[in-house]
Parts: structure tokens; sequence; C-alpha cells
């Protein structure tokens, strides 16, 4: 086997069956003028879902006060309905959901069908009058939102040729900052109409079922393309085995999962990869649900505030994972790494200005305006070298993961990931909840909070990520963990971090519920 890292052409395993299997990797083709613009089509609608998935999650956090007010809820309240509510049900269902997705051949329609039913969700949200209502619906919200990231990149990455991936998936990444750029136009207009806030999530859900069906129309399956990482030989030669008896389907599905999560633990990267990611979601996560009203809060004069919030945002974060994949694409036989770089580094470089941030007002000599200016100033210098990594890390580990179950490999990915910084909200509402939410302790509290947390998760992440580096290096060269049977200290090692995780998911969202 060849050298990825030097050419970057994905590997292939050399099976002597490889020609017969129909989930193995198609060659990559010049394609016709028509079928870019089916590429460009499938990628914006994939995108579209993307967006609006997001932009729900925004909707809350402009909107705190207004909900916490009108629904009548504490701050411990709030955390649950920000975190573990729709988190949990992402983690449980990311993964039967995204199998089924691989294993089915249905990709599309899974996407389809997951879309409607979020939508819908969605709408009933906008139509609850109480803690549990919302909360039901932000539940069964989760259960189809689960499976959308996870099926954009698996999508992207087989539509898409692999000289543009990196460009592909940053620009699918690009719906986490318009999201958040046209909830803070709404918000704006909202606060200046007087417009109460369910209506935004109405909209949304209305909007959604449309585009459900748009997708389901437009989209087709597309071939698989092939992996970085060529599949461990025992487990993928079952996978096609004849059908023999009776319960082969069931059988078949068994020896699938198994390859597939022998596929990942055997990867020398993988986990700490997947480690790194969750702490830099976490710091994300604290980020987009308490730093606007935090800021809205120390900057009560500037009526204009979350739309020009908004706007950084929208513009600098979409400008800067777009940069992200193009410097990618261009860095040669660095283009495996370069995520890595992108991630690590540029999320310390950020946590300078986060800090900046959250102590504008203080720098300025409690002078709104002077802060206010700052405040944008070291904000789009935050967003712009913390944001350069979504797309391109995505790319990364769809090019890592085995074409037929990456669904179901990047689903492992995203709900480990979102079990870690889903925790968040739920710590913070426990470490607020007794303190009123308008009030100078509860603000003070927030800023301790936001410049501590955002900080230390960019820098355990960069770190983890810079140590992945030379793990990646060994995975692309075939060197992984040598097959046959798994240590058992190796399998103690992931069996422990998973009760760990999940241990305290339990922890904190019983403790939140009990003490609402």
């Amino acid at each position: 086997m060849g050298h990825p890292q030097e050419d970057f052409k994905p590997s292939s395993s050399h099976d002597p069956q490889e020609e017969r299997r129909s989930q193995q990797d198609h060659p990559y083709k010049p394609r016709r003028l028509l079928s870019r613009v089916y590429v460009v089509a499938a990628v914006f609608l994939l995108f579209l879902n993307f967006f609006l998935a997001q932009y729900d999650k925004f909707v809350l956090s402009y909107f705190q006060a207004d909900v916490i007010s009108s629904l009548n809820l504490s701050s411990s309240d709030y955390g649950v309905l920000s975190g573990y509510a729709t988190g949990i049900v992402y983690a449980l269902l990311a993964l039967p959901i995204a199998f089924v997705a691989d294993y089915v051949k249905a990709r599309v329609w899974v996407l389809s069908v997951a879309a409607l039913w979020w939508s819908l969700c969605v709408l009933f949200q906008g139509l609850s009058h109480n803690f549990w209502q919302i909360l039901l619906a932000r539940i069964g919200m989760g259960i189809g939102q689960a499976p959308v990231e996870a099926l954009g990149i698996s999508l992207i990455s087989d539509l898409v040729d692999a000289e543009w991936l990196f460009v592909a998936e940053s620009l699918f990444y690009v719906g986490v900052y318009i999201g958040e750029a046209v909830s803070g136009q709404i918000a704006t207009a909202f606060n200046k109409t007087g417009t109460p806030w369910n209506r935004a999530l109405r909209a949304v859900g209305i909007v959604g079922m449309v585009l459900a069906v748009i997708t389901r129309c437009i989209l087709r399956e597309p071939e698989r393309r092939s992996a970085m990482i060529p599949p461990i030989q025992a487990s993928d030669d079952s996978l096609f085995a004849s059908p023999l008896r009776k319960n082969w389907k069931l059988a078949h599905a068994k020896r699938q999962i198994k390859a597939s999560v022998s596929q990942i633990v055997r990867m020398r990267s993988f986990w700490l990869l997947t480690l790194s990611a969750g702490a830099r979601q976490f710091s994300g996560n604290v980020f987009g649900y308490y730093m606007p009203s935090y800021l809205s809060s120390i900057y009560p004069s500037e009526m204009s505030l979350l739309s020009r919030y908004g706007i950084i945002v929208g513009v600098v974060g979409s400008v800067a994972v777009v940069a992200g994949g193009l410097l990618c694409t261009s860095s040669g036989k660095w283009r495996p790494y370069m995520p890595l770089y992108l991630t690590g580094v540029g999320g310390m470089i950020s946590s300078i200005f986060v800090i900046l941030m959250v102590f504008s007002r203080s720098l300025a000599g409690n002078d709104e305006s002077k802060g206010v200016r700052i405040l944008y100033g070291v904000m789009s210098a935050a967003y712009l070298t913390a944001e350069l990594w979504l797309g391109a890390f995505a790319s990364l580990l769809a090019l890592l993961l085995p074409p037929q179950t990456k669904t179901f490999c990047l689903a492992i990915y995203t709900c480990t990931i979102i079990l870690i910084y889903s925790s968040a909200p739920q710590m913070i509402g426990l470490a607020l909840r007794e303190y009123e939410p308008e009030s100078s302790a509860y603000v003070q509290k927030t800023r301790h909070i936001l410049a501590i947390l955002i900080p230390v998760g960019y820098w355990v992440a960069g770190i983890g990520f810079l140590l992945c580096i030379h793990k990646v290096k060994r995975d692309l060269r075939g060197d992984m963990v040598k097959t046959g049977r798994t240590s058992r200290r190796r399998k103690a090692g992931f069996l422990g971090f998973a009760i760990a995780l999940i241990s305290l998911t339990v922890a904190l969202f019983v403790t939140s519920l009990v003490l609402r």
C-alpha cells in the first residue's frame, strides 16, 4: 500500500471480491455539466437541511429571556431544554438510524423522513405553553435531527470529487453560521416589534416540512466512494458472504456492526479525534447558548447588539469555515493533517479573543459605546481563528472511515461528542439555579463561567488534535492496532469510557430534573 499522505488518493483493499461488491468504491471520473449542476443542487439541499436543523438551537439562545419568562422556566429548566433534552435522544437514536440508512442503502429516504419529523416537532415547540410540552417537543425534535449531520457528511463525501471534498463539506457547515446570523436578525426584529418568540419556531417547522418533500423528490442515493484506510480484511470479507440461512439478514447486520466497531476501535486516531472534538464542541456549546444573552445584559442600551452579533457570526464564521476548506484543498501532501493544525492552533489563539469579548466592557472603562467597538473587533478575530475547522475535519473523518458503514461510524462520532458537549448547559444551569436571570449576581457568575470554560475547552481540544497528527499518519500508513482479537486492555478502556460518559449523562439529567 502506498502512502496516502503523499498523494492523498483513496486506498484500495486489493480484495479479489472487490469488483462484485455493490457498496465498494467507484473511481472518480470527470463529471459532465449536467452532473455537476446536480451535485451543486444536492449539496445545497443538504446544506438547507443542516441549516434548519441548527437554526432552532440558536432561536432558543437568542430568545432565552423571553422563553424563560413566557413559559415560567427556571435556569435549570433552560439548561435541560438546551442540553440533554435533545442530546440524549441524539445519542440514543443517531446510531440505529444511521445504521439502517447504510444497511438498506437509503440515506436520502432516511434524511427526508427525519427532516419531516423534526420539522413537525419544531412546530409543536412554537405551540407549547409550559416546560413539559416544550421538553417533549424538543425530545421529538432530537429524534429527527439525530442523523442529519452524519447523513449530510456521508452523502457529500460520495457526491463530490475528492479534490473538492474539503470545500464542499465546509460549505455544508456554513449552515451553522448562517443559522445563527438569521436568528440574530429575527431576534432583533421581534424585539423591536414585540413579536412572540414562538412564531419563529412555527415558521421553521413549516419551511422544514416543505424542504423534506423537495429533498426526497430531487436527491438520489449516490454510489459509495473509497476510503483512505482499507477496511479490515477478515471482517470486510464476511460482510459479503452468500446468504445460507433463513436469518441471513440478521446475521449480516450483526457482522456489519461488528466490522464497523472493530474498524474504529483499531484505528489509532479515531477516539482521540473524537474526544478532542468533544472538548472543542463543549466550549462551542457554552459560547452559543450563553454568550448572546450575557452580552445583551452587559450592553443593555445597544438595541442592535444581537443583530450585529448575528452578522459577525454569519459573515466571519462562514468565511472562516470555507477558508479552512480551501486551505486544506491547496495544502498538497499536508492535506490530511491541515484540519488538525487549523483546529488545534486556531482554537488556542481564539481563546485569547474570547476572554477579551467577555471582559470587553471592563477593558473600555465601563463605557458601553467604546466597549461594544472592542467587542465587535475581538469577536471577529475569535471567529476567524476558531471556525476554520468544521468542514475540513468532517472531510478527514469521511475519508478515514470504511465506505459501506461510513454513516454509522460518523454517527458513533457525533453521538459521543453530543453527549460530551450537551453536558455544558446542564452544568451551567445547575451552577446558576440559585440566581435570578436578570440579577447582577447572575451576570457576574455567567462572566466567570464563560471566561473559564470556553478557553479551557479550546486548549484541551487543541492539545488533543496536535497529539492526533502522529496517530493519523500511522493510520494512513495502514499501521492500525493489529488485527485478530482486540486486547482485553483496549476493550476495557473503551468500555470504561462508555460507562463513565453514560453515568455522567444520567446523573446530570436526573439532577437537573430533580432540582428544577
